[in-house]
């Protein structure tokens, strides 16, 4: 482990099998992640890494096995756990700015009635701070550059102020800048105990992780980077190997 605070594990997997209209994608999966823990998924596309975040966040139902999320089922605790997918879909179809897209961070705290407090808007100028998006935050998001994009969306996950944030290729068009960035808000995170499950092909995210998982529609390692990350697994993994 790397030194942040642990309690509990707040997501428990056993033999858990993944897929769709219960046709496993990938099987098998077991792991336990603490709070303030890191957790790697890799692969290439189609490997497994986006259904299994899916299952993670209550999207998809297990196709075997057992998982729960903070002592429940996946799902169920939305406020308590913050999903980030691949391709935001407000990406795409609403004509907001990109304060605005943040500020949807809070919803699943504040609930149906609730009206946005000072705290609510403290979390979402922090997280428009921590991410960058000051420059641009109150110009559309449609117009924005992808990295730009990129680092609203990271933002309004920053927002939720989640115990466990479910990440699915979160450095996708980020550029060096925004990638360190985005790796310093996920330490600060992790620092006050918040547990990270993290979709990528980029072997430099895992870097800082406690469980690294290999996926090629199959479990090919699962263990701490140094085990995992080698050139063998990476081979079966990605058919080739590149420096690491």
């Amino acid at each position: 482990m790397s030194g942040h605070p642990v309690s509990e594990h707040v997501i428990v997997a056993r033999d858990l099998d993944v897929g769709y209209d219960g046709r496993a994608v990938t099987q098998g999966v077991s792991f336990d992640l603490p709070s303030g823990a890191l957790l790697c998924l890799i692969g290439t596309n189609g490997s497994g890494k986006s259904t299994l975040l899916k299952t993670l966040a209550g999207l998809i139902d297990p196709v075997g096995g057992s998982v729960s999320v903070l002592g429940g089922a996946p799902g169920t605790q939305p406020a308590r756990v913050g999903y980030l997918a691949q391709r935001p879909a407000s990406s795409f179809t609403l004509p907001i700015c990109a304060a605005d897209v943040v500020a949807m961070g809070r919803f699943a705290a504040l609930g149906l009635v609730r009206r946005a407090g000072k705290d609510d808007r403290r979390l979402c100028a922090e997280s428009i701070e921590r991410m960058g998006v000051g420059p641009f935050a109150h110009q559309p998001l449609m117009e924005l550059s992808g990295g730009q994009q990129q680092r609203t969306h990271l933002a309004q996950a920053l927002a939720r102020r989640a115990e466990v944030l479910l990440l699915d290729e979160p450095t996708a068009g980020l550029d060096p800048n925004g990638r360190e960035t985005f790796a310093q808000a996920i330490r600060d995170e992790r620092a006050r105990g918040c547990a990270v499950a993290m979709a990528t092909h980029d072997l430099a995210d895992a870097e800082d992780a406690d469980v690294v998982i290999l996926l090629a529609g199959r479990i090919v390692a699962a263990g701490t980077p140094a085990e995992v990350l080698t050139d063998d697994n990476l081979r079966a993994s990605f058919g080739f190997t590149g420096p690491h």
